[in-house]
C-alpha cells in the first residue's frame, strides 16, 4: 500500500495568523490572498518534509452564506485538485461553529484507517489536542505546521498542542510574504499624497482638530496617564501621533478594500504625459481632420501608455481592485513593543487597539464609522475576537484577566474616536 502525507487546514488559524504577520492585526478583512499559490506552497513544503506524495488537503473553514454554504472564493478552493473543502457554520454573533469538531473527527477517523502516515496541521487550537493523541494511537505522525511571527518564532499557537504533536514545522515566511497581501495600498503610490510636512487641515476635521463624523470630539480618557506639563483637569490625553489642533497628523490617505471590488473608487493619478502630450495629441489630430471621437480615443491611449511606463505611478487596474475608504487614523499603525511571556502592560494593551482600529480603517467607510460610533458600548464581534485574539498573542497568555479586557476595550474605543475623515 502507497505511502501518503495530508495537510488539514484550520483556515480561521491560518489566515488570522497571516493577517497578523502582514498587517500586525488578525482582522482577516485586512487581508488578500492569492489562495492556490498560499495551497500549493504548503503542499510543497508539507511533501519535502515527509518525503511523501500527498494525498489531499482537507480545508477547513465556515461557510461564507447562510447555512454554512460556501461563497464564490470558497467554492473556487474546492474545486482545486486534491483539495477537500470541509465547512462549518457562522452563529448568529458571528462566531465560527463546527470546524473544530470536524478537524478532530477527520483526524482521529482517517488515522484510524491509516489513510495517511503524516498529518501535517496547519491550526493553533487546543482543542484539537486529544484529536492528535488519538491519531499518534493509531501509529500516525502528526506535525504541527505554524504561521510564524515576527520573531521567528510560531505564533498563536497552544502550549498543549505543541507539547503532544511529533514535531513543530514553522512555515516558509516566504510563502506568507509572496501570497498574502494587505488591502492597503502603500502611501508612496497614492497619488496626490500630501508631503509629510503638510500642516494643512484634514478633510472631514474642523478648525480644532476634531472630525465631523460620528462623535463631535475626542474624549477625554480619564484612565490613561498624562504627561507632565499636561495633565490639568479637563484636558483630553494627548497622542504623540495625533498632530497638532488643525493639522494633519499624517499627511497621506489609506486606500484598501476587497481584493475582489469592482470599479475604479479612487481618484486616478494624474497623468503622465509624454513628449507630445495629450493636449498636444487631439491639436494634432484636429488639424489633420481626425474625428473628436478619434482625438479622444488617442489622448486616452497616450495618458495609459505614458502612465503605465512611468515608474513609481500606480495604474488604473491597481485601482480597480481597491476601495477608497475615506477613513484614516492619526499616526497609522504602530510598531509592536517587544513582551515578555504573561506581561499584559498598559503600553501592550494600547499598542494593540490601535493596531486593530488602523486594520480596520483600511476597510472601513465613513458610513461604517458612524454605525461603529452608534452602537458603542458593543464592540462587534469581529473586532472583538481580533482585539482579544491579539493581545493573548503578543502577551503569549491564553487566559486574559477581566482588567486587561476592560482596558483593551476602553483603549479601542479611544482610538476609534480618533479616526478621521481623509
Amino acid at each position: 500500500m502507497r505511502s501518503y502525507c495530508a495537510v488539514h487546514v484550520d483556515v480561521g488559524y491560518l489566515l488570522a495568523s497571516a493577517a497578523t504577520f502582514v498587517t500586525g492585526s488578525s482582522l482577516r478583512r485586512g487581508i488578500t490572498v492569492d489562495y492556490p499559490a498560499l495551497i500549493s506552497r504548503l503542499v510543497a513544503q508539507a511533501e519535502a518534509d515527509a518525503d511523501l506524495p500527498l494525498l489531499r488537503v482537507n480545508w477547513y473553514d465556515s461557510g461564507a452564506r447562510p447555512g454554512g454554504m460556501p461563497d464564490y472564493t470558497q467554492e473556487s478552493i474546492g474545486m482545486l485538485p486534491r483539495v477537500k473543502l470541509r465547512l462549518g457554520r457562522l452563529s448568529y454573533s458571528g462566531d465560527q461553529k463546527g470546524v473544530d469538531i470536524r478537524i478532530g473527527l477527520d483526524l482521529a477517523i482517517q488515522s484510524r484507517h491509516r489513510v495517511a502516515d503524516v498529518v501535517y496541521l496547519v491550526t493553533g487550537d487546543d482543542d484539537l489536542t486529544e484529536a492528535v493523541e488519538e491519531a499518534q494511537a493509531h501509529g500516525v505522525q502528526v506535525v504541527l505546521l505554524a504561521v510564524p511571527d515576527q520573531r521567528g518564532g510560531v505564533h498563536g499557537v497552544s502550549k498543549h498542542l505543541r507539547r503532544e504533536v511529533d514535531a513543530v514545522l514553522v512555515i516558509d515566511p516566504e510563502t506568507i510574504t509572496e501570497t498574502v497581501r494587505t488591502v492597503a495600498i502603500p502611501d508612496e503610490l497614492v497619488p496626490g499624497s500630501a508631503d509629510p510636512g503638510d500642516t494643512t487641515t484634514e478633510p472631514g476635521a474642523t478648525a480644532d482638530g476634531s472630525d465631523t463624523v460620528g462623535s463631535a470630539a475626542k474624549p477625554a480618557d480619564p484612565g490613561a496617564p498624562t504627561d507632565a506639563g499636561h495633565g490639568h483637569e479637563g484636558e483630553r490625553e494627548s497622542d504623540p501621533e495625533d498632530g497638532a489642533p488643525g493639522t494633519s497628523a499624517a499627511g497621506t490617505a489609506i486606500v484598501g478594500g476587497s481584493g475582489t471590488s469592482a470599479g475604479v473608487a479612487a481618484s486616478a493619478p494624474a497623468p503622465v504625459r509624454g513628449s507630445t502630450g495629450s493636449q498636444g495629441v487631439t491639436e494634432q489630430a484636429a488639424s489633420q481632420g481626425v474625428t473628436e471621437q478619434a482625438a479622444e480615443t488617442a489622448t486616452e491611449q497616450t495618458t495609459e501608455t505614458s502612465t503605465r511606463s512611468a515608474p513609481g505611478v500606480p495604474t488604473p487596474s491597481l485601482f480597480a481592485r481597491r476601495k477608497a475608504t475615506g477613513l484614516t487614523l492619526p499616526g497609522g499603525a504602530p510598531d509592536g513593543p517587544e513582551v515578555t511571556d504573561g506581561q499584559v502592560t498598559d503600553a501592550l494593551v494600547d499598542d494593540v487597539a490601535k493596531q486593530v482600529v488602523a486594520s480596520w480603517c483600511a476597510t472601513a467607510t465613513p458610513e461604517a464609522l458612524v454605525g461603529l460610533r452608534d452602537g458603542r458600548p458593543i464592540v462587534p464581534s469581529e473586532l472583538d475576537r481580533a482585539l482579544l485574539l491579539d493581545l493573548s498573542g503578543r502577551a503569549q497568555d491564553d487566559d486574559l484577566d477581566d482588567t486587561a479586557r476592560h482596558r483593551l476595550r476602553e483603549r479601542f474605543w479611544f482610538h476609534v474616536d480618533r479616526v478621521r475623515m481623509q
